[in-house]
């Protein structure tokens, strides 16, 4: 999180706050009530923060007069984009990690599926050993 820092907005900057913050008559149709005043200042603080680059829900009066204020500074753009390239490279990290890790599971499979037991391997040998005996045999028998 940012310091807090110290702001002053301009004379014409405090007009538009106070002047968001002024009872305005309601016109009673069908749609309801209009905004309170609190809600219209809510509104006001929020876009002079966009305008002044702070977050317009941390602010606080200093005691130096009406146009003087403490907030905590917004995310600038450059702060925007080196934290969305921070995030990036730690979800790119985060994939390589987690397909590290399935490729060794699966390296461990796929060992486990080309190392046959040893029965099997046994088996298998005198399988082709007896297979080529035959072969031998009867090529020689032709050859009579």
């Amino acid at each position: 999180m940012y310091p807090r820092t110290n702001y002053e907005m301009t004379e014409e900057d405090l007009k538009t706050l106070l002047a968001s913050m002024q009872p305005v008559p309601m016109i009673m149709l069908n749609i309801g009530g209009g905004r309170s005043p609190q809600e219209r200042a809510n509104d006001a603080w929020e876009r002079l923060g966009k305008k002044m680059g702070f977050d317009h829900m941390t602010v606080q009066p200093t005691g130096k007069g009406d146009r003087f204020f403490t907030a905590i500074p917004s995310e600038t753009e450059l702060h925007r984009k080196e934290r969305i390239e921070r995030e990036a490279e730690e979800k790119r990290q985060q994939e390589i990690t987690d397909l590290s890790a399935k490729i060794e599971q699966m390296q461990a499979r796929r060992s486990e599926l080309l190392t046959p037991n040893a029965e099997l391997r046994g088996a298998s040998r005198l399988h082709g050993e007896a297979s080529l005996s035959n072969d031998v045999l009867e090529s020689k028998e032709k050859t009579k």
